[in-house]
């Protein structure tokens, strides 16, 4: 009972700051449309921004189960990477895009953008060492310092989401499907083993 309640807190602040906006949004307005009263909010919530890091969170966790998914396949680690990278790239674009009004803040303000990230960069960056440590250990790829790698390959993808999102490479002639395969292209080439 006590997870179905906060689910259904987020779930509801999810909405409401999706069709709202975060500072159109009260408190009061997530208890009210959850058909519970304000203390009760309160004794899951300590504050708006309680909430909006736990919609972050929900959110952000349908990513990683999908990432964990292409990490968990047997295939190789190119392909891994690969799959990785258009997953990654899909992923952010449907949750900025679900979430409406969040969607503008998602744009306007880079540091609730990084704030945001913070909660799943270190989860990715894991993720992402284990593919490349696979392709280490079958001598596919050729990395230095996993740790390091990981960590750039990983702020590199996302330091794309912006322009993927909104599709601005475009006015360059690079397509979201060219801007997948160039990532990947870039990485496996700079990677690989010769």
């Amino acid at each position: 009972m006590v997870l179905k309640t906060r689910d259904k807190f987020i779930e509801v602040a999810r909405q409401l700051f999706a069709r709202k906006g975060v500072e159109n949004t009260t408190m009061n307005d997530i208890a009210s449309a959850s058909d519970k009263g304000r203390r009760t909010i309160y004794t899951y919530f300590r504050s708006k921004r309680d909430i909006f890091n736990a919609v972050i969170e929900s959110e952000t966790d349908q990513l990683l189960t999908r990432l964990r998914l292409i990490v968990a396949r047997d295939t190789s680690p190119e392909e891994k990477l690969l799959e990785y990278v258009e997953c990654r790239f899909e992923t952010m674009k449907e949750i900025v895009s679900r979430n409406g009004s969040l969607r503008a803040g998602f744009f306007r303000d880079v540091r609730k953008v990084d704030r945001a990230r913070k909660v799943i960069t270190r989860k990715e960056t894991a993720m992402l060492r284990e593919i490349l440590q696979q392709g280490v250990e079958q001598g596919v790829f050729d990395i230095p310092n996993l740790n390091h790698y990981a960590v750039i390959i990983t702020q590199a993808i996302h330091g794309l989401d912006v322009p993927y999102i909104r599709d601005t490479l475009s006015d360059e002639g690079i397509d979201k499907e060219m801007l997948k395969r160039y990532i990947s292209d870039l990485i496996l080439k700079g990677i690989k083993n010769r």
